[in-house]
């Protein structure tokens, strides 16, 4: 459900949740999951799908207005999708916007066990790959947690934000 104004709203909420990159948690049994190789990690392949998928849930603030928008960035290279797949059918995914060298988590989805989890190792994986410093999750979870993602103050993350924004890094 939309605001009638037609309006999107940006929520910044504080505290701020991020996952330090270096300092990323892999819980044992997930690692298991991710070395059996069950299933194949591919980047923008589905991006419909996975935005659908995130906003298929019975409460979501996910419209088709903001799945426009967010559309629109993912045509311009902004918005990104990481797809796991097992035996041909997408089992999980996540999406986010990449600005410099910051990742914006948006949402996730899993129709397989552990699938969205092993998207989440694999997103944090490529971004040390490739230079990010900063990996936003928006708001903490017990989820997000177990990963070791933790909580910094608005002020703190502005100042992390700008400085993200002056480095170079490429997603795909």
């Amino acid at each position: 459900m939309g605001d009638p104004s037609g309006l999107i709203h940006w929520y910044a909420p504080d505290p701020r949740c991020i996952i330090e990159l270096d300092d990323f948690y892999m819980p044992r049994r997930l690692a298991r999951t991710i070395r059996r190789g069950q299933v194949e990690m591919m980047v923008n392949s589905a991006w419909q799908e996975v935005i659908a998928a995130c906003s298929a849930r019975s409460s979501t603030w996910i419209t088709d207005d903001i799945a426009e928008v967010y559309t629109i960035l993912h045509r311009r290279g902004y918005a990104h999708s990481v797809e796991a797949y097992r035996d041909g059918k997408l089992a999980g995914g996540l999406y986010g916007v990449s600005l410099g060298s910051a990742f914006m988590g948006e949402s996730m989805f899993h129709t397989v066990s552990q699938a969205s989890k092993v998207c989440l190792v694999y997103l944090v994986e490529r971004l040390r790959q490739r230079g990010y410093t900063l990996l936003d999750c928006q708001y903490m979870t017990p989820h997000l947690g177990r990963f070791g993602a933790r909580e910094i103050p608005r002020s703190d993350y502005l100042r992390r934000l700008e400085a993200a924004l002056t480095v170079r890094c490429t997603f795909d």
